[in-house]
Parts: structure tokens; sequence; C-alpha cells
């Protein structure tokens, strides 16, 4: 794990692939905030889960490494949060 300029801990990936798929995360996020139906949430919510499946589905994944541990935790976490949005917008329909 690395502290960033802004002070945040971050994730030191190996191959350098959460940093972009993280920008890409934030960014589904916050539109999934912004979006105003649950039919456009659920669309995003959708988006989110295959970006997730990036990170998750990581062939360089290192059990030993606790960097590599985290970014699977969040990334669960993360796509456990965008089946709710969907299961949620479900509702709504």
């Amino acid at each position: 794990m690395r502290r960033g300029a802004s002070g945040k801990v971050g994730i030191d990936c190996p191959i350098d692939l959460f940093a972009p798929t993280e920008r890409e995360i934030e960014q589904i996020t916050v539109s999934i905030n912004q979006a105003q139906s649950p039919a456009a949430k659920a669309l995003l919510a959708s988006e989110l889960r295959c970006t997730v499946g990036k990170l998750l589905s990581c062939t360089a994944y290192d059990v030993d490494n606790s960097n590599c541990r985290l970014c699977q935790e969040v990334s669960r976490l993360r796509d456990r949060t965008a089946v709710l949005v969907e299961r949620a917008a479900g509702l709504v329909r």
C-alpha cells in the first residue's frame, strides 16, 4: 500500500491494473449517484460489475501480497453493492 499526494492510502498493484480500473470505477460510481431513474442506475451498476470483474479475474493475483488481497476484498464489496443497486432498481419497475 502507498500513500498518494492526496494523503489517501492506495493499492500498489504489481501489474498496474488497479489504478486505471479504479478511475473507471470512480467515474461509474459518480454516474450511478447522479442517475435519476432506476433503469439508468441499473444499467450503470451492470457496467460497474463488468469493470470490477477486471480486478476480480486478475490472473496475477498473489495471495501472499497484501495489496492483491485488499484489491480483491474491495472489488468483492463493490460487486455486491452493484448487485444491490440492480436489485433495488428491479423493485421499482
